[in-house]
């Protein structure tokens, strides 16, 4: 990988970057690796040489390992610390490494993860935190044979605002909160892990036999797509937005006085701006051309 300093952050963080603290050990998968596409985990490793990221790009993920080890100051008698745990199914080695799990007076366990994160990932639901954490619940039965009681993020919110806790309903009421996740049963998190590996399995069988990986989804792209507001004149917001043009015509009609349609083109948010082998991805590159070629 390529470490770049655009801006020139001090060197205390680009030496962060090039001394990683993070390794998923001797697994196949990681537990926040097999929620990935697996188009981009297959490039990252074809490509993981010639891949560019610069400093700014890490700075919240750098904050982030930081509290994680200011964190683990906080550890009472019943606390398990940033144990990575491993385990074979379907031929692969999965491993997860858990922020922290509270043994319970019962003996079970409360699994916590932190997320440095912003206000809007709370207030809108983040299935990914789901899956996540029951694979986490998955692995703990798993390999310790333990049972898990309860699933929590604990979000550390980067922007949050006295004023907007103060004025806006259900906005978060303080910059640490502590969020409970749906627990699956067992059997439904292992058939998950499995629907998982299986992905991951057929895309490196792909990849190994040069044939064309599989496409990333909508929902793996952040993909917003292409809509139609109504926009009466001298009006700043939309009277009514629009999935097909055809829809915004008809809405069209009903509006007293002068108004038009205005086109508000569809992107691929993660693609654009956060995947760092978009370069190297024949499916983003074929989408560039044919949003050039609208144009």
């Amino acid at each position: 990988m390529i470490i770049t300093n655009k801006f020139n952050i001090p060197e205390v963080f680009v030496n962060v970057m090039k001394r990683p603290q993070y390794s998923k050990g001797r697994a196949d998968l990681s537990a926040t690796e097999m929620l990935n596409s697996p188009r981009i985990v297959q490039l990252r490793k074809k490509h993981f040489d010639e891949i560019e990221v610069d400093v700014s790009d890490n700075y919240w993920s750098i904050l982030g390992t930081a509290v994680h080890g200011i964190l683990e100051h906080g550890k009472a008698d019943n606390h398990i610390n940033e144990e990575r745990l491993f385990t074979k199914i379907e031929g692969w080695i999965i491993s997860g490494a858990i922020d922290l799990q509270i043994v319970n007076e019962d003996g079970s366990i409360t699994i916590q993860d932190y997320k440095n994160t912003g206000v809007w990932s709370v207030m809108n639901e983040k299935i990914d935190w789901e899956y996540q954490l029951n694979i986490y619940a998955w692995l703990v039965e798993r390999v310790k044979n333990i049972p898990v009681k309860r699933l929590e993020i604990v979000a550390l919110l980067r922007d949050w605002s006295r004023r907007d806790a103060e004025s806006k309903a259900g906005y978060p009421q303080a910059p640490i909160i502590v969020l409970p996740i749906n627990l699956w049963p067992y059997d439904q998190r292992e058939s998950f892990v499995i629907d998982c590996i299986k992905s991951h399995s057929n895309a490196q069988m792909d990849a190994e036999m040069g044939e064309s990986l599989p496409e990333c989804t909508p929902d793996q792209m952040w993909e917003k797509p292409t809509t139609y507001a109504v926009m009466k004149e001298g009006n700043k917001r939309a009277t009514s937005v629009h999935e097909t043009q055809a829809e915004a015509q008809e809405a069209l009609k009903t509006v007293k006085g002068v108004a038009n349609i205005v086109i508000r083109p569809g992107e691929r948010t993660r693609c654009e701006n956060y995947c760092n082998v978009n370069k190297f991805c024949n499916q983003y590159q074929k989408y560039l051309e044919e949003k050039n070629d609208s144009l």
